[in-house]
């Protein structure tokens, strides 16, 4: 099912950096209205002066149920058409080094607000039978474990599953809805000052990962993984034991641990 976003109104959250920061460029290019949804409202703001589209900024901390609830509530009555779930982070670091609050919150925005937003929005496009629904997971959540971002690539794991299970009912429906998993690589954004740890030696743009990202939207492909070594990579861990896989993933994100 191929897909035009020509004028069409789109929400994305994590909308004030990386790739969320990205779409929402890349899409105002296509004409599209914007809702960005985010904790940083003057990021937000900041963006929207350089977009000349209209804009609507939302700020939330999606990681709240509540706060979910209450974006779906506000874009109800909008007309909204496509949701891109960027908003999410990671912890490096042994599981028992973070505080459980921490690894709790981040379960909470990577893996519930992302369920609830897009339940949520799917019920508001049924009736219509169109629309889009993007879910920003990563090529962590295709691979068996990430020792060291173990948190991370377990709610990435969720994602990915999720979201490409859904898209396989809903084309067996005929909803006329697309729903695709955009398993990106390294990306050079916020995540490791975020993650508190060193940053990628190589990886992507964000621009580039948005950038093919859309191209394959507009084509109907359900799983996006951009740059052509990074499939490759993933096709490689097939021929791994699961167990194998996680000890060079371990390996690669243990030597990305800043030193005390």
């Amino acid at each position: 099912m191929k897909f035009d976003f020509t004028g069409l109104t789109v929400v994305i959250t994590g909308a004030s950096s990386g790739i969320g920061r990205e779409f929402a460029k890349a899409l105002a290019a296509k004409g599209c209205r914007l809702i960005m949804v985010a904790r940083r409202e003057d990021r937000m703001r900041e963006l929207a002066g350089e977009l000349n589209v209209p804009c609507e900024i939302l700020t939330a901390d999606l990681s709240r149920e509540e706060e979910c609830n209450r974006v779906i509530e506000t874009i109800s009555g909008q007309g909204a058409s496509v949701l891109i779930n960027c908003a999410g982070f990671g912890l490096l670091g042994a599981t028992v080094e973070h505080s459980l609050e921490e690894e709790l919150s981040m379960i909470d925005l990577n893996i519930r607000a992302v369920h609830i937003l897009t339940r949520r929005f799917l019920d508001l496009r049924k009736e219509a039978g169109s629309g889009a629904i993007l879910n920003v997971a990563s090529c962590a959540g295709l691979l068996p474990a990430g020792p060291y971002l173990n948190t991370y690539y377990a709610t990435k794991a969720y994602v990915a599953s999720f979201t490409q299970g859904l898209a396989e009912e809903l084309a067996d429906m005929k909803s006329g809805i697309y729903v695709g998993a955009l398993c990106p690589g390294p990306v050079y954004t916020e995540f490791t000052k975020v993650a508190r740890g060193k940053e990628w030696t190589s990886g992507m743009t964000p621009e580039k990962v948005v950038e093919y990202a859309i191209k394959k939207m507009e084509k109907g492909k359900k799983l996006i993984i951009p740059g052509a070594s990074m499939r490759a990579g993933i096709f490689g861990t097939r021929f791994l034991s699961r167990h194998r896989a996680a000890r060079i993933v371990g390996w690669g994100q243990k030597g990305r641990l800043e030193e005390e």
